[in-house]
């Protein structure tokens, strides 16, 4: 697998995200001892950039990577999460915590549930309105001074809030959504902002901080770049489980399905070309964004884990950058 660099360590160019393993999606598919063994799979084909939080799950995603990284602990970048608190993981309610106080004891817990004595990458995982970024960014580059964090991240952040942060700290990495149907870290929305709860920085859009990143010596990761799984082909409104968490988004019903469909057959034909996989192909546009791009895609199944791989691989053409770029907009707001 082709590698990139993280802070002068080389990771696989694809990473994985945990997340759906413990929370979210397709709950029947959950299986502990399963996660563990794909965890440890995955470090073997050289998948090593691993990313959890606090709030998947409640803990519990954290304690399966601390399972799985058992004498496996030197060959990864593990990265966590704090600031954003699970309330009630059936109604994926949750609210955000930026105070000092809760970044060191989140912090403490997870280095607990993750069998770790420091958390490669720590990330806030969503800004607390109500806490000033300075108050809470501060509180996480003690962690760093103290040497139970090694670099820190942003998640879904506005370039602004990055260059404030940065200006006290440096930023590592931004963790935002980002695939051929969200654009917005971009700073080309085209109807995928909107609020979410707990969970969207509000409509505003962005700006370019993909962009930011790259001129700041910072790694841009894009979580979902499968679109949660509508790239691949494979999802459509009859195939969610009742509780899956993209049910309820309205991108995910059944007429935005359909719409969205143009973006898939794009994909498809791409992928045609290639001889390769749709998911390969969306993975791989990701990559095409900048040398300083890790993707986190998420599985649960050995298979996909392979084929998720198989993208850093995967050279796209001018002509296919040019083409898969001028996708038609997502019909729907992301949450």
């Amino acid at each position: 697998m082709r590698t990139r660099e993280f802070k002068g360590t080389r990771v696989g160019g694809v990473g994985l995200g945990l997340m759906g393993m413990s929370w979210a999606y397709s709950a029947s598919e959950r299986d502990d001892a399963r996660s563990v063994e794909l965890i440890r799979e995955a470090v073997g084909l050289g998948v090593t950039f691993l990313d959890t939080a606090q709030a998947y799950g409640g803990g519990h995603n954290e304690e399966l990577a601390g399972r799985a990284l058992k004498g496996l602990r030197d060959q990864v970048v593990v990265a966590t999460k704090t600031g954003l608190v699970m309330d009630e993981a059936e109604t994926y309610a949750m609210h955000r915590d930026g105070t000092p106080d809760h970044v060191r004891r989140s912090a403490e817990e997870s280095l607990r549930r993750l069998g770790t004595d420091a958390v490669d990458l720590y990330y806030l995982h969503r800004v607390d309105p109500e806490v000033p970024l300075a108050e809470t960014w501060g509180a996480m580059a003690e962690l760093v001074a103290e040497g139970k964090v090694r670099h820190l991240g942003l998640s879904e952040v506005t370039r602004d809030q990055a260059a404030e942060a940065h200006a006290i700290h440096p930023v590592a990495a931004v963790q935002s959504e980002l695939s051929l149907w969200t654009r917005d870290a971009q700073g080309t929305p085209g109807g995928s902002a909107g609020g979410g709860g707990g969970l969207t920085g509000g409509a505003e859009g962005p700006g370019d901080v993909v962009g930011w990143c790259a001129a700041n010596d910072a790694v841009f990761v894009p979580f979902s770049p499968l679109g949660r799984g509508f790239l691949t082909g494979a999802v459509t409104a009859s195939s969610l489980e009742e509780g899956d968490f993209r049910a309820s988004q309205p991108r995910f019903q059944e007429e935005a399905l359909r719409e969205n469909q143009r973006i898939v057959d794009v994909v498809r034909r791409v992928a045609q070309r290639h001889g390769t996989t749709p998911a390969r192909v969306a993975i791989a546009w990701t990559l095409a964004q900048g040398d300083h791009v890790i993707p986190i895609p998420g599985t649960k199944k050995s298979a996909y884990l392979r084929d998720n791989a198989g993208a850093a691989d995967l050279v796209l053409s001018a002509e296919d950058l040019r083409e898969l770029d001028e996708v038609p907009s997502a019909t729907g707001s992301r949450y």
